[in-house]
């Protein structure tokens, strides 16, 4: 529960938040290309800005299946990511969730165009292998519980801001409006569908990480 409240104050807190947000536009840009070449599109490159935005490149049919599977994985990978990491930290695979980690980043690496996305990467994933190589193993628990929380929560904060933002007309371009031009769907629909995808996995993450408890019932008689 202490994870839980250091995660939620710095997703809650701006100036915080701002530093943190790059992690979950690593996971969004992450679950683009994942899915991207999960669906055998080509994947052309990603880059990771200053700015805490970023942008997948692919190749393939502009419409059809692949390229809607792919436009909708950004704003729910945060939040799936954590319900994985939240699943392993309950069951006690730690190790195997760093280095899952390690792993992903490692071929993320391989795909990213732009210096900062480098350095961005190598950053995380040096934090991650000391964790994993020199902390005891209560400290890469308490970092496994901070993350899994921390992706769980910060999953959410970005599609509020998103609806913000085209509520306000900001935002033409944004992941629910291309899935909009791409399904004849409204980009409302699209942004409640990625809001109760990150709100069902922040509540099975949070039985997970904190399960409750409940007493026996007991019946008269």
């Amino acid at each position: 529960m202490l994870a839980a409240l250091a995660a939620l104050l710095v997703v809650a807190y701006p100036t915080s938040w701002h530093l943190a947000r790059g992690l979950i536009t690593v996971a969004h840009e992450g679950g683009h290309a994942l899915v991207a070449l999960l669906t055998r599109r080509k994947l052309q490159g990603i880059r990771l800005h200053s700015d805490t935005s970023g942008v997948t490149l692919t190749r393939g049919r502009p419409t059809g299946p692949g390229m809607i599977f792919t436009a909708a994985a950004g704003y729910v990978a945060p939040s799936l990511i954590g319900l994985g990491a939240a699943w392993l930290t309950a069951a006690g695979y730690i190790t195997i969730l760093l280095w899952t980690v390690l792993l992903l980043l490692a071929g993320m690496l391989l795909m990213i165009r732009n210096m900062f996305g480098v350095v961005s990467l190598l950053a995380i994933g040096g934090a991650v292998f000391a964790l994993s190589w020199y902390a005891p193993q209560e400290i890469q628990a308490a970092g496994a519980h901070a993350a899994a929380w921390f992706l769980l929560l910060g999953g959410i904060r970005p599609i509020l801001e998103l609806r913000g933002k085209r509520r306000r007309g900001r935002a033409p371009d944004s992941d629910a409006d291309q899935l909009a031009r791409l399904t004849h769907l409204p980009g409302s629909f699209y942004v409640a569908f990625f809001l109760l995808v990150s709100a069902t996995a922040l509540v099975a993450g949070a039985y997970l990480l904190a399960p409750i408890d409940l007493p026996p019932l007991s019946l008269p008689g």
